[in-house]
This record gives structure tokens, sequence and C-alpha cells, in this order.
């Protein structure tokens, strides 16, 4: 998952930052509007976490421009502003959720957690394929009850690929909701294709059925028939 973080307070959006990394996000921060306003134009993200109250821009007109840009993204509104006034007219143009500060960072991860379940179609965190369990809030894999060891990074794949069942994602954006930024050092053009390999022979040790399928020429696509 890619997540927008808009604050103009460093120590509250970085605070923020590291602790959704430590859950596994991939997280870029903009501490103003216009910095927020070029990477929503630029980057698909899951979820913006938007403060209104920025210096420089409108919070609204920003919110606007993430509906245009980034469609499919999930946007909570974070802000001092607790007037109910405010809380409809943010929702009602078009935020997910609204969250005023003060606000538990664990209270908000687990917003982050109900919508992405609501997004995707699931109602609990643990997504069941086959004998295969994955939690989505434990980060495991279990087939009956036997834990699978995964990578961090493999895991992240596979989350994202279940998540997504049935639609057919490019190695672009594989990389960019998994990876995040990547161009990073340890970056290789076929790192995907390379992870892939990977989680399908973990999975190929306790399923023979080829649940990744590859589309060739474009990327890969996680079956599951409900």
């Amino acid at each position: 998952m890619r997540i927008l973080i808009v604050e103009d307070e460093k120590e509250l959006a970085n605070e923020i930052r590291d602790f959704l990394v430590s859950e596994k996000y991939n997280c870029d921060v903009a501490h103003t509007g216009k910095e927020a306003s070029e990477m929503i134009a630029f980057n698909p993200y899951d979820f913006i976490l938007l403060d209104l109250g920025l210096p420089d821009y409108l919070g609204l007109d920003l919110l606007q421009e993430a509906k245009k840009h980034n469609p499919e993204s999930y946007i909570i509104i974070i802000t001092a502003r607790n007037e109910i006034e405010d809380k409809i007219i943010g929702l009602n143009s078009g935020a997910d959720d609204y969250l005023a500060k003060p606000f538990s960072i664990l209270e908000l991860l687990s917003r982050i957690q109900a919508i992405s379940r609501r997004k995707f179609g699931y109602k609990t965190s643990k997504i069941q394929f086959g004998n295969f369990n994955l939690d989505t809030i434990k980060k495991t894999l279990q087939y009956n009850n036997q834990i699978i060891e995964l990578t961090s990074k493999e895991f992240k794949l596979l989350n994202y690929l279940v998540l997504n069942r049935n639609r057919i994602l490019d190695r672009l954006q594989l990389m960019e909701h998994v990876w995040g930024d990547f161009f990073e050092e340890d970056y290789d053009s076929n790192y995907i294709d390379v992870h892939i390999k990977n989680i399908r022979k973990k999975l190929l040790t306790y399923d023979q059925k080829q649940w990744i399928k590859t589309v060739r020429g474009i990327g890969y696509k996680f079956e599951i028939t409900d």
C-alpha cells in the first residue's frame, strides 16, 4: 500500500510516517500544498491523509485535485478543525473518513485497515484462497495451520496481488505500490519477476495450483474464484 501524508506539522508527519512504515506501508510526505499537488498529479496512491489547514493551499481544493488525479485512492482528512460543519463539508467533497487532532496513531491505522477491507471487498483481515490463509494485519501466510515464511517484500507483493484479485496489474503498478519509490539502491529491472518466481515456488510446495497468472507483455494477475 502506498500512502501520501499531507501535513505541515513536520513532527506529526514524521511520527505518522515512521509508524506506518513500521507497519509495512510505503509512505510519501508533503509538508506544503504545492508539494502535495505535484505528488498527487504524478503518483498513484492507495490512501491520502490530508490536513485541511495547510498554510499555502486550500485543503478542499487539494482534495478535489486528489479525486481528479487519484480517483481510486481513499482520502482521510486529518485536521485540528473539529466543527461538525467542517466534517460535513469534507465528507461531502469526497473524503472517505475524518479524524480530528489530536488522534491516536493506532486509531488511524485501524481506520486505514477498515477502509482497505471495504475497498477490496473483504469483511475481515483474513483472506482465504484454497487452504491458504493470508492475514493482512498480522502479516502472515498459513497453509492450514502451518506458517509459510515470506520475506517482507514477498509478503507485500503477495498481499497486493491478493487484494487486487482477478485484476491485471502491470509491473509499474506493482513496483510503485509495493516498493514506493522504485529507484532505490537495490532496484533491478527484473525485481518483480524474481519475487513472483520465489512466491510461486513457496506456494507450490503446498498446493499445485498456479494462483499467480502471467499476463504476457503486461504483468500478473492473482486468480481467486469466489
